[in-house]
């Protein structure tokens, strides 16, 4: 390609609108030519580097600033299993992936993209997609990050239901085609077609295949629907004391905060909900303000966040009227110290940007906000729908078909804010690129079966606390 073509894209991808426009195939062309400086098969394939950082260190660096008493509860979950502890061990793998071979391509990166940070929600005009549906560490970044997190996961969930190595390798193998062939699909569609594709619950219903799969995602369409409403949540988490109700506690899951644990929280609250006020919308403000602050209290929540400031917000515009809302903090990115830092300078604003380019749609009461403390937070409605994956008990051929509807959803937030030609255009059509990937999966499955070992054994030998709950 001459060099004029490659000063325009370079123009373009900086936001230099008055470059000239290239059709998707010479972006493709171009995507094609960066493979001479990084070839597919580079990608493909896992050895730790020589300097590679101890893993059980970057566990605890990532402890810091986190509620102590809760830190055991995070270890006791990631132990487990090796799938656990992926899930709750981003920062590790954010270190690994910055040792490996890239094209030079970034794209809006969802920064912890397993098999389970992916799911069902519901959008403001209640329509049930399927989208990423967790993006706390999400920031510009290399688009292979995403995908070789995402297809790790695939063949480590494989390994945990028992499938055997070919099968894992099958189904890591089809997630990666299933992100080839719809980032192909996107280079060549209009931009606002991109922009407003969506994997509705019927495009689900599609691409599951058999009826008992269709069977089991309408029964869990139907009782996530019934555990969001009102007077299914409310008994749940609430009771009356006095004129005005109060979050339950059920320690140490859920508990209202101490003076020790947040200094000053009380005095927080009507700066922070101010703040948080003028992040919304102004036609979202009318209706926020209908609503009374009543009651906050913390509560645990998944496995990379337990520690973190979560908590549960509680609202009521009338009797039998609530709204509860989620309050997450937002840390620093696992992916800045190797992408680069945000641009926000607030975190919950960097994870609400990243909501709001990578995802179809976002709750209306999506909004940020700062505590005295200086701590960054995010809030969000509690549980509108949410549908995420229980894998236990699946066969191989529904995790393929889970890990392409993973993939599907990923390319198309990679596609909203990135170059879908130049990416499509650098893995090409046959399936070199499948192939270097699921390599790399498979041998970074290892990898993290080696780190969740030597985790066991600290645990084991007390230099790390970990706290098994108990099941329900």
């Amino acid at each position: 390609m001459k060099k004029g073509k490659l000063d325009d894209i370079e123009a373009v991808a900086s936001g230099n609108l008055q470059a000239e426009v290239l059709s998707p195939d010479e972006r493709r062309a171009h995507g094609k030519t960066l493979r001479d400086a990084v070839p597919r098969d580079a990608q493909g394939g896992w050895k730790a580097p020589k300097k590679r950082r101890d893993p059980l260190e970057l566990l605890v660096e990532s402890n810091v600033g986190r509620l102590t008493e809760l830190v055991p509860i995070r270890f006791g979950r990631m132990l487990q299993s090796p799938f656990a502890f992926y899930r709750g061990s981003a920062a590790i793998m954010a270190a690994d992936l910055a040792t490996t071979p890239i094209s030079g391509i970034r794209v809006q990166a969802c920064g912890d993209a397993h098999l389970l940070n992916f799911g069902g929600f519901a959008t403001p005009e209640r329509q049930v997609v399927f989208d990423i549906n967790d993006l706390d560490e999400t920031l510009p970044a290399p688009w292979e990050w995403d995908l070789k997190r995402l297809t790790a996961s695939v063949v480590i969930a494989a390994h945990h239901l028992r499938l055997n190595e070919s099968e894992a390798a099958r189904a890591a193998t089809a997630t990666v085609r299933a992100y080839r062939e719809r980032m192909a699909d996107y280079s060549s569609m209009r931009a606002l077609e991109v922009w407003y594709d969506t994997i509705t619950v019927e495009r689900v219903m599609a691409e599951a295949g058999r009826e008992e799969v269709r069977k089991r995602i309408a029964r869990r369409l139907q009782k996530a629907r019934e555990q969001s409403a009102a007077e299914y949540i409310f008994p749940k988490l609430a009771e009356h004391h006095g004129a005005l109700p109060r979050i339950k506690d059920d320690p140490p899951l859920i508990f209202h905060f101490s003076e020790e644990q947040n200094p000053g929280l009380a005095t927080q609250y009507r700066d922070a909900l101010a703040s948080y006020r003028e992040s919304l919308s102004e036609h979202v403000r009318v209706l926020f303000d209908r609503y009374r602050f009543c009651d906050l209290a913390g509560k645990v929540v998944g496995v990379g966040s337990v520690g973190t400031r979560c908590s549960i917000a509680l609202f009521m515009a009338a009797d039998h009227d609530p709204l509860f809302l989620q309050v997450k903090e937002a840390r620093a990115s696992v992916l800045e110290a190797y992408a680069g830092q945000s641009r926000h300078p607030n975190h919950g604003q960097r994870v609400i940007a990243g909501q709001r380019l990578m995802q179809v749609a976002s709750d209306i009461f999506l909004g940020w906000t700062r505590g005295l403390d200086g701590r960054d937070y995010y809030i969000r409605q509690l549980r509108d729908v949410k549908i995420s994956a229980l894998i236990e008990g699946w066969d191989v051929d529904l995790l393929q078909a889970y890990g392409r509807l993973c993939a599907w959803a990923l390319a198309r937030a990679h596609a909203r804010s990135g170059d879908a030609a130049l990416i499509a255009g650098y893995m090409g059509s046959n399936t070199a690129f499948d192939d270097a990937i699921c390599e790399f999966a498979v041998e970074y499955s290892d990898q993290n079966q080696r780190d969740y070992r030597a985790f066991v054994k600290a645990v084991r030998e007390g230099r790390l606390e970990a706290t098994v709950e108990d099941g329900p």
